[in-house]
């Protein structure tokens, strides 16, 4: 029996106010928000690394350095001016380290986690953009994954310590060995190429031990693949069952680590300044390492500078392409390459539209990814002439630093703590728009994909 409107007890009013200042306070995520919460992170963390308590020596550091510093960590490059294991205390490590976390993990995640905290409400448009930057395409679930992906990470990272530090504990004290272990596995996972070794060695006084090679190694490979094609994987079991998505980042990575662990042992297996004076297994295990870590991790078992330059212009297009797309990789994603990759195939098999795996691709996303590289090249192109005008290198090593830059990878020849006042805002900027910007330039195509209702007549045009 339906109740009479004079006895229906109404809200009352501490509730009708809480209602109302949730609905105050709901954020709208978007690729703008992202930008300048980037910022505002990286300027913060400068901020906080300017302090003298943050150098070892107790001074303050120049505001430039510091910012340089930020904007490495937050964008998990890894190129720096100064040395990490040297110049920072141990409160400056773990500034640099919280940043290296925070801008792994990405920032649309962590946001949202952020919100979850405060009990704020996440709109379906918000959902839907957080969930194309990281895979789902189920805005219900988007949550849950997020969740998923933060134990995750916390769970390599932590998994990938205790292993370290079964081997650094025999090397240094508890303590330091606890912290070596700890920043480093961070590091690796968030793909950021950030160490504590001192010197700018980074791993070439432990490239003999395959130990801690090795668990770097995993580390990085698997936080390059992303939280979603690892759990695909997990979950199905079955190749024929995986995501096309996944089969093209697994096909397209395995296809990229085979052809750089063959083009770095054939080319520098006579060079003595890198492999060639070393035993087949460690050169082996070099090898493999450095196929791998131009994917954006960044950290190296060889002297840069000392490759041949084929080697190193064949690195340059491994950290162009980086890692998978929401992995704590940069690059130009290697679901992009992928994609672009089966569009020729396609092309040159005579078929209209691209297809892989028993599936066909849209063409939108043919053109978003299209749009991402063509961008991406442009960038860098601007970027190598604004270093190679400003700077005493020469062309090769101005490439390599905008390329490592912009891939947020972290390898460079050498010039990085040498560069000027103009070279060193060119690398931050480049890092910036390297991390977000294929981020940014998707998310913004995606939310202006309109649907037409007309279409132009058909005209021909030369090719070729």
């Amino acid at each position: 029996m339906e109740r009479h409107p004079q006895y229906v007890r109404s809200s009352p009013p501490w509730r009708l106010a809480l209602q109302a200042a949730r609905a105050r306070t709901r954020v709208s995520l978007s690729p703008v928000t992202l930008l300048y919460a980037f910022g505002a992170l990286i300027v913060v963390g400068a901020a906080v690394l300017c302090l003298p308590a943050s150098s070892a020596a107790g001074v303050r550091t120049s505001f430039l350095d510091a910012l340089f510093t930020a904007a490495s960590a937050v964008c998990v490059t890894g190129l720096v001016v100064v040395d990490t294991g040297t110049h920072w205390s141990p409160f400056g490590q773990a500034v640099v380290l919280l940043l290296i976390q925070v801008g792994g993990f990405g920032f649309m995640t962590s946001a949202t986690l952020l919100l979850l905290a405060f009990g704020r409400r996440i709109g379906l448009r918000e959902r839907l953009l957080i969930g194309d930057t990281i895979g789902s395409t189920a805005p219900g679930d988007l949550l849950s994954l997020v969740r998923k992906m933060a134990l995750f990470t916390f769970v390599a990272e932590a998994l990938g310590a205790l292993v370290l530090l079964s081997r650094y504990v025999r090397l240094v004290d508890l303590s330091q060995g606890a912290w070596l272990s700890v920043f480093h596995s961070i590091s690796a996972f968030n793909n950021a190429g950030f160490d504590i070794n001192g010197g700018f060695v980074s791993l070439v006084p432990q490239r003999d031990d395959p130990f801690i090679v090795g668990t770097i190694l995993v580390l990085l490979v698997v936080g390059g693949l992303s939280y979603v094609v690892v759990a695909n994987v997990a979950h199905e079991r079955r190749l024929s069952r995986l995501t096309v998505d996944t089969k093209l980042v697994l096909v397209t990575s395995g296809v990229l680590l085979t052809l750089g662990f063959v083009a770095f042992l054939v080319a520098e297996n006579g060079n003595d300044a890198t492999i060639g004076s070393l035993p087949v297994s460690q050169k082996l295990l070099c090898a493999l390492f450095q196929s791998a870590t131009p994917r954006t991790a960044g950290f190296t078992t060889v002297n840069i500078a000392s490759m041949h330059d084929y080697t190193l212009l064949f690195t340059m297009f491994l950290m162009f392409v980086g890692g998978a797309a929401g992995s704590t990789a940069g690059g130009i994603k290697v679901n992009t390459f992928g994609l672009l990759a089966t569009t020729v195939v396609s092309t040159l098999h005579g078929r209209e539209v691209a297809e892989a795996f028993g599936r066909r691709f849209t063409t939108g996303h043919v053109f978003r990814a299209l749009s991402v590289v063509l961008l991406a090249l442009a960038f860098v192109g601007c970027a190598v002439v604004t270093l190679a005008i400003t700077e005493d290198a020469d062309v090769l090593s101005a490439a390599f630093e905008a390329v490592s830059a912009f891939g947020t990878v972290g390898l460079s020849m050498g010039i990085t703590p040498a560069l000027s006042i103009a070279g060193r805002i060119t690398i931050i900027v480049t890092m910036f728009v390297g991390r977000l910007g294929p981020l940014y330039v998707a998310l913004a195509l995606v939310q202006r994909q309109k649907p037409k209702d007309y279409y132009y007549p058909v005209e021909s045009v030369r090719i070729g």
